[in-house]
């Protein structure tokens, strides 16, 4: 073998040894960042609709949502967690995705009470600006707290901006599009439960029966839907 020869399947060995090794360590970080949105989402989760207010496993009572549900303007198929006491649902934690922030897209999740009233708000994803925008992450600042207890009907639906635009939410000192877009994307989290509240609120019994039977009456076609969603749930 020439040394021609032996440099280049020595190159060609170091670039496939190297190759792999930036496969492993991305596939391994990737892993690990998942897993911390994952918690993330969870304990988030628990802060909008605590123990104490459900009975069943909130994590595994889901429906599906995804970029096809205009107003929660999503980029990824997610779900909607339905809080459950005594198999009535008392609370639905819808993703809704702010595409206008700053800096691009802010991921949040919006707990909705039965009554339509808002249970609470985080921020899961952002890269908002660290002292001006990231105050929408309530690591950083109690802002978000103000959406809670508030619906559709208070404040009327031309209020639900910031105070600058005639609203009545603040604003931040020095940034006023992340705390705007934020507050157009709870809106639409609002209203999406409104379009979709009998769908959301489905009784534990109904959801059961309309498995056992998606045709009979409770009407046919939430029946059909849930069905629907359940088997997409176990094909992803």
């Amino acid at each position: 073998m020439t040394p021609i020869s032996l440099n280049s399947l020595l190159l060609a060995g170091f670039a496939v040894l190297t190759t792999g090794v930036i496969a492993g360590t991305y596939l391994g970080t990737s892993d690990r960042i998942a897993a911390a949105q994952r918690a993330a989402e969870e304990k988030a989760l628990f802060e909008i609709v605590p123990p104490s207010r459900h009975d069943n496993v909130l994590l595994e009572d889901t429906i599906p949502v995804g970029p096809e549900d205009e107003l929660l303007r999503l980029k990824r198929d997610k779900k909607v967690f339905v809080a459950r006491q005594g198999g009535e649902a008392v609370a639905v934690i819808i993703p809704v995705n702010a595409p206008d922030g700053y800096s691009g897209n802010i991921e949040l999740i919006v707990g909705v009470n039965r009554d339509g009233s808002i249970a609470g708000v985080r921020a899961l994803q952002h890269r908002e600006t660290p002292g001006l925008g990231d105050k929408v992450d309530i690591k950083k600042s109690d802002w978000v707290l103000d959406f809670e207890g508030h619906g559709l009907g208070t404040p009327p639906p031309e209020q639900w901006t910031v105070k600058k635009d005639g609203g009545v939410f603040d604003q931040f000192t020095g940034a006023t599009i992340t705390p705007r877009a934020v507050t157009y994307a709870v809106r639409r989290g609002l209203e999406f439960f409104s379009a979709n509240r009998e769908r959301l609120l489905v009784e534990q019994q109904l959801l059961d029966e309309a498995v056992r039977d998606p045709g009979q009456e409770i009407g046919q076609e939430i029946g059909q839907e849930l069905v629907q969603d359940m088997t997409e749930q176990e094909r992803g």
